[in-house]
């Protein structure tokens, strides 16, 4: 057998999840040694562990001390991102889902008699919106409102998609709190982006800031996994062209949730240890400062 083919079969060899076979990983569990990528993963204190051996105590290798079916609460195994293991690692992203949808249904049912009170706007001037005022106005809830609401239904179905196939794994691999977070503050940087630079009577609504974050946020988890980053590069520059090859698209709103997802993302996964909560926390709050400081910037130049 020549070198290339040795090599060729070296690159078959790689083991499959053993709960998503498809899904080749180069990380065992370090309790029962079984192969298991991003979304199986349990932080541990040395290593990952499945969640199989998680849930059910299953007894480590000879000398661990590990008791079947008792774990010390300090030692339970979390997420990669501290985040504490659930047996439903998707709930929040279903939560999210049955959200958006049910407000588009309302969105349908009302018309703009609903949604112009709750997208975003910065100064709500135009003659075709009497009585709406803006953010600048002293509406800031509209930077949180606006991530729920969507233009029509391909629109809401390219979002909901991406947050289905982006935002799980994410969730697993985050836990639900620190991915809620993320999602958030992703959503609220777009939100303040498009305020601060789009003309201040220019309407924009949906769900795409905050899913642009999940994006950056996959990208650095990624790296920290030493995965192979070129398919969600590839996501990405597609996502990019669309965002500024078409019209009636609030590029801000992509690039600021991007940029948060981005910086969020490094410090849920790069996080050390021992100063984990510090550093997830602190940086939660910095880009929040930011949203508020963007906000605050753009209101002064409107009033």
């Amino acid at each position: 057998m020549d070198q290339a083919a040795a090599g060729a079969q070296g690159a078959r060899s790689v083991p499959g999840c053993y709960r998503h076979p498809d899904r080749e990983t180069g990380v065992r569990c370090t309790r029962c040694d079984r192969p298991i990528c991003p979304e199986c993963m349990v932080d541990a204190s040395v290593g990952f562990q499945c969640p199989d051996c998680v849930r059910g105590g299953t007894p480590g290798p000879a000398g661990t001390g590990a008791a079947a079916g008792h774990v010390p609460a300090d030692n339970r195994p979390r997420t990669l991102a501290g985040g504490t293991l659930t047996s439903d690692p998707r709930l929040v992203t279903k939560i999210l889902i049955g959200l958006n949808l049910a407000l588009f249904l309302v969105q349908m049912s009302l018309g703009d008699v609903f949604t112009n009170r709750l997208d975003l706007i910065g100064q709500a001037y135009a003659a075709h919106l009497p009585g709406v005022q803006g953010v600048a106005e002293g509406q800031y809830y509209r930077l949180l409102t606006s991530m729920f609401l969507h233009s029509g239904y391909v629109h809401i179905l390219f979002n909901m998609l991406s947050l289905w196939w982006i935002g799980g794994p994410l969730e697993a691999a985050l836990g639900r709190a620190r991915y809620l977070a993320l999602y958030l503050i992703a959503g609220l940087a777009g939100s303040a982006l498009t305020y601060l630079l789009a003309a201040p009577n220019q309407p924009s609504l949906g769900a795409s800031g905050a899913i642009f974050g999940l994006f950056g946020a996959t990208a650095v988890l990624l790296r920290r996994l030493r995965y192979d980053m070129r398919p969600v590069i590839v996501l990405l520059v597609v996502n990019l062209i669309i965002t500024f090859g078409w019209a009636n698209i609030a590029w801000q709103a992509h690039i600021g949730g991007l940029v948060a997802g981005l910086i969020t993302g490094a410090a849920m996964v790069y996080a050390p240890r021992e100063r984990r909560a510090l550093v997830q926390y602190g940086a939660c709050a910095l880009v929040l400062v930011v949203v508020a400081v963007l906000t605050l910037v753009r209101t002064v130049q409107l009033t």
